[in-house]
């Protein structure tokens, strides 16, 4: 008894232990905090000058990752793909007179260099090369590259050659073209490589809703990837200001084609606080995990109000490639030697921390409030909806109650642009976030959480993963100092473990196929009582339902994504302060 009381213990101990180690991996949360820059574009900010970026670049290089993105006047690097440094750089020459400073850039990296590009219709746009980014030293590859490209890729091959894809039109398609690894000339002309089938793919129709109401689809934002003997071009659609705006995937044996159009995206990202996942690009990192980095939708105060997403990636056995954004705004794990990119039988990714959010809809109190901009707003899940104190002073402040004492592990800051001064346009370096967090057991006795208060960073979606988790019922945030407009935020968002059960599993899930339009289905099931959200997990294959859509508190969805020449696969799994449910049964859908 005595001999099994000790293996007892020293059970205990490395679970705990374990447990120990996995808490203190360093997590991030999307949108990436990055210091976004404003819209250059007066024309596109008279409803309120506001943050934005799009279009992201991410590439491995030398082991750093370097990310370029829409109109930021410069790009980041970072070691961990955690804490990303901003290096100011112009890529623009004395004859480009545009506000488009790389606009959806191209980024390649032939041999032991980077090569990077802007959008542009013209042919007078430089091609730029460095063997030195981190240290900003570039210089011209091309002057003038002589045939352009709006929404621009490159990709060299395994055997060196280099190729170019462009294309962003509802009219004309995506070209591919193979250029001279030296001069850069092209080598012939444009090929067609493809054009969007919404008659058929129902997520490619235009409009919040895929109706195909007011315009035709837009197809863009190219991207390659090689893996093994396969070539896995991307391409955005249907439209950037919508939730629905995904990578498609098209598969091929050659660079330049032909290719066969998947079914599914390759990232969508329907439901939840971060919402679209279009015109991106794939990488590896350091440990040879694919990732995926995307355009995020915001579209309030311009349609081109966006931020960034970066999600888990891989191959399964069959060489399908797949994104999981499954829980992709929660808190997920950097990449580490330890953990190897699968798509889990439980639809989670590996990557994925398991906590989950503690104040989705829940009590929440403040200091002021500015009109219909209520507290409520910053705990509903919508990154479009926001609250704002009436004031950016000091001392302003915000509160969320968890409903229960909870396990609280970390803890995102999304701050709104509410109010910002006239002068915020483009790239901003001196500014910066400072506030202060409390937590409470009953609401009346509060201890510091953490202290930004000596902040010198711009955090417009500050992420903090505590060292060590905390026991809590309510979370407050105090303003200490804003750069610009009122202190506002679009989610102050709480995650960890609410320390009670798990959610019951779904019952009587049913998707109702439409006999008259195969792309869309009616989706109902029976409420769970102790559910606050559902995952709905879909695909082509029962054994792949590599694609999925969160709903927040309701029993029902109207789906209009589907190919309708394909027959479906369907699963479900409900969402609390504890964890999910086990999956339903697959259904088949013809």
């Amino acid at each position: 008894m005595k001999k099994y009381g000790i293996l007892l213990i020293m059970s205990l101990t490395c679970f705990f232990s374990c447990a120990e180690v996995v808490a203190q991996r360093q997590t991030y949360c999307n949108p990436i905090n990055i210091d976004y820059g404003y819209t250059p574009i007066p024309n596109f900010s008279t409803w309120g000058r506001h943050r934005t970026t799009a279009d992201p670049v991410i590439v491995n290089y030398k082991g750093d990752y370097y990310l370029f993105s829409t109109n930021q006047w410069g790009y980041w690097w970072s070691s961990d793909m955690l804490n990303w440094n901003f290096i100011s750089r112009s890529f623009l020459r004395p004859w480009n007179k545009t506000y488009d400073d790389l606009c959806a850039p191209a980024v390649g990296i032939i041999g032991d260099t980077m090569i990077v590009m802007g959008s542009t219709y013209t042919r007078d746009f430089t091609i730029w090369m460095s063997t030195n980014p981190k240290g900003n030293e570039w210089k011209p590859l091309v002057d003038s590259f002589d045939i352009g490209g709006w929404d621009p890729a490159f990709f060299t091959d395994d055997d060196g050659r280099l190729y170019m894809y462009n294309g962003s039109s509802n009219v004309y398609p995506i070209y591919g073209v193979e250029l001279d690894r030296k001069t850069l000339k092209p080598q012939g002309a444009r090929k067609e490589l493809y054009f969007l089938e919404s008659w058929r793919y129902g997520w490619q129709r235009f409009g919040e809703h895929m109706d195909n109401t007011f315009l035709d689809p837009f197809i863009e934002g190219t991207h390659m990837t090689k893996y093994k003997d396969k070539y896995y071009l991307q391409y955005g659609a249907p439209g950037t200001e919508f939730s629905g705006y995904a990578d498609g995937l098209l598969a091929g044996n050659g660079p330049l084609g032909p290719f066969e159009a998947q079914s599914d995206p390759l990232s969508i990202k329907l439901g939840g606080f971060v919402r679209g996942a279009g015109h991106g690009a794939t990488f590896q990192d350091n440990y040879n995990q694919y990732w995926h980095v995307a355009t995020t939708v915001i579209s309030v105060k311009n349609t081109f109000e966006r931020r960034i997403g970066i999600w888990p990636t891989g191959f399964d056995e069959d060489d399908v490639m797949w994104c999981n954004t499954t829980f992709g705004d929660y808190p997920h794990y950097i990449p580490s030697p330890d953990i190897k990119s699968e798509y889990g039988k439980d639809g989670l990714s590996p990557y994925f921390t398991g906590w989950m959010l503690l104040n989705y809809n829940k009590p929440v109190q403040a200091s002021s409030t500015l009109g219909a901009y209520v507290p409520n707003n910053a705990v509903d899940e919508l990154i479009k909806t926001y609250w704002s104190a009436k004031t950016g002073n000091k001392g302003e402040w915000f509160q969320s109650d968890l409903g229960n004492i909870s396990t609280v592990y970390a803890i995102q800051i999304n701050y709104a642009d509410q109010d910002v001064d006239d002068d915020r346009l483009g790239k901003r370096t001196d500014q910066y976030h400072q506030y202060k967090l409390f937590y409470s057991i009953d609401g009346k006795r509060w201890n510091l959480l953490v202290d930004k208060s000596n902040n010198k960073k711009d955090v417009p979606h500050d992420y903090v993963q505590l060292e060590k988790p905390v026991q809590a019922r309510y979370i407050k945030i105090e303003n200490i100092y804003m750069p610009t407009g009122k202190f506002a935020l679009s989610g102050f968002r709480v995650f960890g473990h609410g320390n009670g059960a798990r959610p019951d599993s779904v019952q009587d899930f049913v998707v109702l196929r439409t006999e008259k339009d195969k792309r869309s289905a009616f989706i109902k099931w029976k409420p769970v009582d102790n559910a606050y959200a559902y995952n709905i997990f879909y695909g082509t294959h029962p054994d792949k339902l590599y694609t999925s859509i969160m709903v927040h508190s309701n029993n029902e969805y109207w789906m209009k994504a589907m190919d309708a020449k394909r027959t479906y696969y369907f699963s479900i799994q409900a969402v609390n302060e504890n964890g999910v449910s086990e999956r339903s049964k697959v259904i088949k859908v013809d």
